[in-house]
């Protein structure tokens, strides 16, 4: 009987442990793809204050958007920590809002024609472009990461050990625009100008 009891302890031992392992690898897993995520938007950062020199010698009237975008990439910068969930939801949140700030620029810079036809401007929104779509791709990646730990930290055993640990779920890094959700019309792109 003690054989018994003594085998019983040590499998409940290897089973904690073995959970432990997995949330640890998923919780680094998805701090991992945070990292890429932090590394695509520094590109992004990067390539903004050049993006507002030019848009502002074209739109002296846009000054208030100009102001706003910049501000947004100023609170987006802000360092965070990565291991509070509420950090990382609040540090997502921002990205998200100079993402949408960004689109509005893009979209009024359509009304200056000199600014559209400027060659530097065309560089610089297809660097943006192409560093949006590694964003895209970092937060696919990300999501898919946090998702995994999401399921490992709130689905028993897996609960009591996070809960022993201090391993607790991540937000998802998901677009808060209500106009980037709804349907596009193609009538709108094959209009003739």
């Amino acid at each position: 009987m003690e054989l018994f009891v003594g085998a019983l302890i040590v499998a409940v031992i290897l089973i904690a442990y073995a959970w432990y392992v997995v949330l640890i690898r998923r919780r680094n897993r998805a701090l991992e793809a945070l990292s890429s995520i932090d590394v695509q938007l520094r590109k992004r950062h990067d390539l903004l204050p050049n993006i507002l020199k030019l848009a502002q010698s074209f739109m002296s009237h846009e000054r208030d958007l100009l102001t706003r975008v910049t501000e947004l990439r100023n609170e987006a910068r802000k360092t965070y920590d990565a291991s509070n969930p509420e950090a990382v939801r609040q540090h997502l949140e921002a990205e998200g809002k100079l993402q949408s700030g960004m689109r509005q620029l893009f979209a009024l810079a359509e009304n200056y024609p000199e600014l559209r036809s400027s060659q530097t401007v065309l560089e610089a929104q297809q660097s943006f472009a192409s560093v949006e779509g590694h964003i895209a791709a970092a937060r696919r990646f990300y999501n898919s990461a946090v998702t995994e730990l999401n399921n490992a930290v709130q689905i028993f055993p897996g609960s009591l050990i996070a809960r022993q640990v201090g391993v607790r779920p991540l937000p998802f890094f998901e677009l808060e625009d209500a106009h980037l959700r709804e349907p596009v019309d193609a009538g709108d792109y094959l209009a003739v100008h």
